[in-house]
Protein backbone atom coordinates (compact mmCIF):
# COMPACT_ATOMS: atom_id res chain seq x y z
CA UNK A 1 0.00 0.00 0.00
CA UNK A 2 1.24 3.47 -0.89
CA UNK A 3 0.25 6.82 0.59
CA UNK A 4 0.47 10.16 -1.20
CA UNK A 5 0.40 13.74 0.07
CA UNK A 6 0.84 17.15 -1.53
CA UNK A 7 4.63 17.26 -1.27
CA UNK A 8 5.49 13.76 -0.02
CA UNK A 9 8.29 12.78 2.33
CA UNK A 10 6.59 13.67 5.63
CA UNK A 11 3.91 11.61 7.32
CA UNK A 12 0.49 13.27 7.36
CA UNK A 13 -1.33 13.79 10.64
CA UNK A 14 -4.96 13.56 11.68
CA UNK A 15 -6.83 16.58 12.99
CA UNK A 16 -6.05 16.49 16.71
CA UNK A 17 -9.57 17.61 17.55
CA UNK A 18 -10.92 14.39 16.13
CA UNK A 19 -8.59 12.39 18.36
CA UNK A 20 -9.18 14.36 21.57
CA UNK A 21 -12.83 15.23 21.04
CA UNK A 22 -14.30 18.10 19.08
CA UNK A 23 -16.17 19.73 21.98
CA UNK A 24 -15.62 18.93 25.65
CA UNK A 25 -14.05 15.62 24.74
CA UNK A 26 -17.09 14.56 22.70
CA UNK A 27 -17.72 13.96 18.97
CA UNK A 28 -14.20 12.64 18.42
CA UNK A 29 -12.96 9.28 17.16
CA UNK A 30 -13.75 6.17 19.16
CA UNK A 31 -11.10 3.85 20.61
CA UNK A 32 -11.01 1.42 17.70
CA UNK A 33 -10.26 3.95 14.94
CA UNK A 34 -7.70 5.59 17.24
CA UNK A 35 -5.97 2.21 17.51
CA UNK A 36 -6.08 1.81 13.71
CA UNK A 37 -4.55 5.26 13.33
CA UNK A 38 -1.75 4.44 15.78
CA UNK A 39 -1.00 1.26 13.85
CA UNK A 40 -0.95 3.15 10.55
CA UNK A 41 1.49 5.72 11.97
CA UNK A 42 4.05 2.95 12.46
CA UNK A 43 3.80 1.80 8.84
CA UNK A 44 6.87 2.67 6.76
CA UNK A 45 4.83 3.59 3.66
CA UNK A 46 2.69 5.97 5.69
CA UNK A 47 5.74 7.62 7.21
CA UNK A 48 7.30 8.22 3.79
CA UNK A 49 4.47 9.14 1.39
CA UNK A 50 5.08 10.04 -2.21
CA UNK A 51 4.06 13.41 -3.65
CA UNK A 52 0.93 13.70 -5.77
CA UNK A 53 3.07 14.85 -8.66
CA UNK A 54 5.10 11.62 -8.44
CA UNK A 55 2.14 9.25 -8.57
CA UNK A 56 2.32 6.78 -11.46
CA UNK A 57 -1.30 5.76 -12.11
CA UNK A 58 -0.42 2.78 -14.29
CA UNK A 59 1.44 1.24 -11.34
CA UNK A 60 -1.63 1.37 -9.05
CA UNK A 61 -4.15 -1.43 -8.63
CA UNK A 62 -6.62 0.75 -6.75
CA UNK A 63 -7.10 4.33 -5.61
CA UNK A 64 -8.88 5.54 -2.46
CA UNK A 65 -9.79 9.19 -1.96
CA UNK A 66 -10.40 9.68 1.78
CA UNK A 67 -12.62 12.28 3.32
CA UNK A 68 -12.30 14.85 6.04
CA UNK A 69 -13.48 18.38 6.71
CA UNK A 70 -12.37 21.84 7.84
CA UNK A 71 -10.46 24.42 5.79
CA UNK A 72 -7.22 22.43 6.03
CA UNK A 73 -8.69 19.96 3.53
CA UNK A 74 -8.69 22.52 0.75
CA UNK A 75 -5.11 21.78 -0.31
CA UNK A 76 -6.28 18.24 -1.11
CA UNK A 77 -9.73 18.93 -2.46
CA UNK A 78 -8.56 21.83 -4.61
CA UNK A 79 -5.33 20.44 -6.08
CA UNK A 80 -5.13 20.45 -9.87
CA UNK A 81 -2.01 18.30 -9.68
CA UNK A 82 -3.95 15.62 -7.83
CA UNK A 83 -6.91 15.89 -10.19
CA UNK A 84 -4.62 15.37 -13.18
CA UNK A 85 -3.32 12.12 -11.67
CA UNK A 86 -6.82 11.02 -10.72
CA UNK A 87 -8.08 11.65 -14.27
CA UNK A 88 -5.25 9.56 -15.68
CA UNK A 89 -5.95 6.74 -13.26
CA UNK A 90 -9.74 6.91 -13.79
CA UNK A 91 -9.18 6.40 -17.49
CA UNK A 92 -7.60 3.01 -16.79
CA UNK A 93 -10.91 1.65 -15.53
CA UNK A 94 -9.41 0.28 -12.33
CA UNK A 95 -11.03 0.39 -8.85
CA UNK A 96 -11.64 3.81 -7.31
CA UNK A 97 -13.10 4.43 -3.87
CA UNK A 98 -14.16 7.79 -2.42
CA UNK A 99 -15.79 8.57 0.91
CA UNK A 100 -17.30 11.73 2.43
CA UNK A 101 -15.52 14.87 1.14
CA UNK A 102 -13.23 12.69 -1.00
CA UNK A 103 -16.01 12.47 -3.60
CA UNK A 104 -15.41 16.18 -4.29
CA UNK A 105 -12.05 15.31 -5.85
CA UNK A 106 -13.85 13.20 -8.44
CA UNK A 107 -16.62 15.76 -8.93
CA UNK A 108 -13.92 18.31 -9.78
CA UNK A 109 -11.84 15.98 -11.96
CA UNK A 110 -12.50 16.42 -15.68
CA UNK A 111 -12.55 13.60 -18.19
CA UNK A 112 -10.05 14.71 -20.88
CA UNK A 113 -12.27 13.26 -23.59
CA UNK A 114 -15.45 15.13 -22.65
CA UNK A 115 -14.45 18.00 -20.37
CA UNK A 116 -17.13 16.90 -17.94
CA UNK A 117 -16.62 15.51 -14.46
CA UNK A 118 -15.55 11.87 -14.38
CA UNK A 119 -18.69 11.32 -12.28
CA UNK A 120 -20.92 12.41 -15.17
CA UNK A 121 -23.02 9.33 -15.95
CA UNK A 122 -22.08 7.53 -12.71
CA UNK A 123 -24.08 6.87 -9.57
CA UNK A 124 -22.54 8.13 -6.34
CA UNK A 125 -23.10 9.20 -2.79
CA UNK A 126 -21.06 11.55 -0.59
CA UNK A 127 -21.44 13.41 2.71
CA UNK A 128 -25.18 14.22 2.76
CA UNK A 129 -26.20 17.83 3.26
CA UNK A 130 -28.24 17.05 6.37
CA UNK A 131 -25.17 15.52 8.07
CA UNK A 132 -22.92 18.45 7.19
CA UNK A 133 -25.54 20.96 8.29
CA UNK A 134 -26.24 19.13 11.56
CA UNK A 135 -22.56 18.99 12.52
CA UNK A 136 -22.16 22.67 11.74
CA UNK A 137 -25.23 23.80 13.67
CA UNK A 138 -24.26 21.72 16.71
CA UNK A 139 -20.76 23.19 16.95
CA UNK A 140 -20.82 26.66 15.35
CA UNK A 141 -21.31 28.38 18.70
CA UNK A 142 -17.87 27.11 19.76
CA UNK A 143 -15.93 26.33 16.57
CA UNK A 144 -17.38 28.65 13.98
CA UNK A 145 -17.19 27.17 10.48
CA UNK A 146 -15.05 24.20 11.49
CA UNK A 147 -17.54 21.76 9.94
CA UNK A 148 -18.00 23.80 6.76
CA UNK A 149 -15.07 23.30 4.42
CA UNK A 150 -16.66 25.42 1.67
CA UNK A 151 -19.64 27.79 1.53
CA UNK A 152 -21.36 25.26 -0.78
CA UNK A 153 -22.43 21.95 0.71
CA UNK A 154 -20.56 18.87 -0.52
CA UNK A 155 -23.78 17.25 -1.70
CA UNK A 156 -24.76 20.27 -3.78
CA UNK A 157 -21.45 20.40 -5.62
CA UNK A 158 -21.43 16.66 -6.26
CA UNK A 159 -24.99 16.74 -7.55
CA UNK A 160 -24.07 19.54 -9.97
CA UNK A 161 -21.40 17.34 -11.54
CA UNK A 162 -23.77 14.48 -12.36
CA UNK A 163 -25.69 13.82 -15.56
CA UNK A 164 -28.98 13.09 -13.83
CA UNK A 165 -30.21 14.12 -10.35
CA UNK A 166 -31.27 10.50 -9.84
CA UNK A 167 -27.60 9.49 -10.04
CA UNK A 168 -27.07 10.90 -6.56
CA UNK A 169 -28.08 8.34 -3.93
CA UNK A 170 -28.33 9.82 -0.44
CA UNK A 171 -29.07 6.61 1.41
CA UNK A 172 -31.10 6.19 4.61
CA UNK A 173 -31.12 9.09 7.04
CA UNK A 174 -28.81 8.45 10.02
CA UNK A 175 -27.08 10.67 12.56
CA UNK A 176 -25.23 8.36 14.92
CA UNK A 177 -25.53 4.68 14.01
CA UNK A 178 -22.28 3.33 12.58
CA UNK A 179 -21.43 0.08 10.88
CA UNK A 180 -18.94 -2.25 12.53
CA UNK A 181 -16.78 -5.12 11.33
CA UNK A 182 -19.43 -7.64 12.38
CA UNK A 183 -22.58 -5.58 11.73
CA UNK A 184 -22.55 -3.14 8.85
CA UNK A 185 -26.33 -2.86 8.53
CA UNK A 186 -26.31 0.85 9.49
CA UNK A 187 -23.71 1.51 6.76
CA UNK A 188 -24.38 2.49 3.17
CA UNK A 189 -22.31 2.50 0.00
CA UNK A 190 -23.03 3.04 -3.69
CA UNK A 191 -21.39 0.78 -6.25
CA UNK A 192 -21.18 1.58 -9.94
CA UNK A 193 -18.82 -0.66 -11.88
CA UNK A 194 -15.28 -0.18 -10.59
CA UNK A 195 -16.34 2.82 -8.48
CA UNK A 196 -17.40 2.62 -4.81
CA UNK A 197 -18.53 5.62 -2.75
CA UNK A 198 -19.68 6.13 0.83
CA UNK A 199 -21.06 8.94 2.98
CA UNK A 200 -19.12 9.22 6.24
CA UNK A 201 -16.91 7.29 8.72
CA UNK A 202 -19.90 5.21 9.84
CA UNK A 203 -19.80 3.51 6.43
CA UNK A 204 -16.08 2.71 6.56
CA UNK A 205 -16.20 -1.02 7.20
CA UNK A 206 -18.64 -1.77 4.40
CA UNK A 207 -16.84 0.67 2.13
CA UNK A 208 -13.49 -1.04 2.73
CA UNK A 209 -14.92 -4.52 2.17
CA UNK A 210 -16.64 -3.58 -1.09
CA UNK A 211 -13.52 -1.83 -2.36
CA UNK A 212 -11.29 -4.76 -1.41
CA UNK A 213 -13.59 -7.12 -3.31
CA UNK A 214 -12.78 -5.20 -6.49
CA UNK A 215 -9.06 -5.60 -5.95
CA UNK A 216 -9.37 -9.38 -5.66
CA UNK A 217 -12.43 -10.40 -7.70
Amino acid sequence: MRFATEHGGTAPAADQRLLDGVIFGQLGAEDEPKAFYAEMQSDGEYRAPIAWADMKPDELDGLILPGGHAPGMRQYLGSQVLRDRVAEYWGLGRPVGAICHGVLVLARTSDPATGRSVLFGRKTTCLPKYMERSAYLATAWKLGRYYRTYPEYVEDEVRAALRDPADFVRGPRVLSKRGTDTDDRPAFVVEDGSYVSARWPGDSYRFAKRFAARLDP
